[in-house]
């Protein structure tokens, strides 16, 4: 019988420069700042009925790569990046359905302002709004907020784990049914059902409440992605999505059944949090279309192995302009992006290699968006996930072929919902 999936898509450096050098990129480097390409976005992903729209974000001007900001920014890569949050009562007048995800840091966002501003957008959007999680990976980023040292990696998901649980307390601390707004007895809001928190933990306190109310789902989205131990720790925790991006069937398979064992450990019901995938499909009008531009995109990447390693560099805070590119890699340590690292380091023995090998998520869906469909069908079959997350080139060229090709050629198969149950974001997410 078949069974429909989720889809959400991933914006990476969400509210900056896309597809500048690109030959369908349009005007997007000079109106990089404006919204409209987004905007644009939104309004296509609730039409092929998508579930969400994830806004990855970064907090600091890369140099990792050969010591220096200048290969970054003459790349425009991770840098200029505007602040997405701003961005979301935008995206959210422009659609009605559609799931909207930014990305915040646990490491330097205080929980307060978080909850507040998360419950906010959540009112405004009528209860569509997530929250993507990250501890934040860079040095550079660490300095920004003042500090000369980044937090150890294992201590940063401790604190991740007391924030989110800090900001749900807050969330909470407004019942359903705290705003009678009875004109007549003159009590807009009950103050018996307004409640302090006052939680005081090893790295987070807060008295609360929160001064404005509960958010309409109650609690926003909860979103992490991260494949280390710790962030499949993490996610097991509390996350409603956990996003995992591999190359290979048997690692999608591994990672459920290893993230449906830790949810049922912790007492969860292991279909409380949606496992979902990262692919970036490559399409055509025929197979054979499909098969050269995927050939093409292979061959841009092998003759720029320093994009591959630069991006890796500011990830994992390594430096990987310091090796010789055809001598076999050491093992190598990281406090940055611990299972992102070593998933770069398994894909060879010299870095040449490894740029050349290495995939985020499966990029080797090829073909018409009907072939491209059958295989997701089977994957998903296989793996017994809840659905994919699809990432790439963002052009609106690109745009078009996943959300008025891929997109009807998964509704025809029953693969993907054709309409919107619910007003939520939640309530549509967990509809199956």
């Amino acid at each position: 019988m078949t069974r429909p999936f989720h889809l959400g898509w991933f914006l990476g450096n969400s509210y900056g420069v896309h597809g500048w050098r690109q030959a369908w990129g349009g005007t997007t480097a000079r109106d990089w700042a404006k919204p409209d390409l987004q905007v644009d976005m939104v309004r296509a992903l609730e039409r092929a009925c998508f579930d969400f729209l994830l806004l990855e974000d970064s907090l600091f001007v890369p140099d990792n790569y050969g010591g220096s900001t200048e290969f970054y920014l003459s790349r425009a890569l991770r840098a200029p990046k505007n602040d997405p949050l701003p961005l979301i009562p935008l995206l959210a007048q422009a659609t009605k359905h559609l799931g909207l995800v930014p990305t915040i840091s646990t490491s330097f966002y205080p929980p307060y302002l978080l909850a507040r501003l998360i419950a906010t957008l959540d009112l405004m959007s009528d209860g569509r709004v997530g929250c993507n999680f990250v501890t934040s990976t860079a040095a550079r980023a660490a300095q920004n907020f003042g500090l000369q040292d980044h937090i150890e990696h294992h201590r940063r998901y401790a604190m991740a784990e007391e924030f989110v649980t800090l900001v749900t307390k807050l969330w909470e601390s407004w019942d359903e049914d705290a705003l009678p707004m009875d004109a007549a007895a003159g009590v807009f809001a009950d103050h018996r059902k307004v409640h302090p928190v006052d939680f005081q933990g090893e790295f987070f306190a807060s008295r609360g409440p929160l001064n404005t109310a509960r958010p309409p789902q109650g609690r926003p989205v909860l979103v992490q992605a991260g494949s280390s131990p710790q962030g499949r720790h993490f996610a097991s925790a509390q996350m409603d999505v956990v996003l995992a991006a591999y190359s290979t069937v048997p690692e999608m398979v591994e990672f459920r059944a290893d993230m449906r064992r830790r949810l049922a450990e912790r007492g969860r019901d292991p279909d409380s949090c949606k496992c979902m995938f990262v692919i970036a499909p490559c399409l055509g009008e025929t197979r054979a279309e499909a098969e050269e531009r995927f050939a093409r995109r292979q061959a841009a990447k092998q003759a720029s192995p320093e994009l591959v390693l630069a991006q890796m560099a500011s990830l994992t805070d390594i430096d990987f302009s310091r090796f010789d590119l055809d001598a076999p890699i050491e093992e190598l340590t990281t406090n940055g992006q611990q299972g992102t690292l070593r998933q770069f380091l398994a894909q060879g023995r010299t870095l040449r290699e490894i740029a050349r090998n290495y995939r985020y998520g499966m990029d080797d869906l090829i073909g018409t968006p009907d072939d491209v469909a059958a295989r997701m069908d089977e994957i998903m079959q296989e793996v017994g996930g809840d659905g994919f997350v699809v990432t790439g080139p963002v052009t609106r060229r690109y745009l078009a072929e996943i959300t008025d090709g891929l997109a009807p050629a998964l509704q025809a198969r029953g693969l993907m919902r054709t309409g919107y149950a619910s007003p939520t974001f939640r309530a549509n997410l967990f509809e199956f």
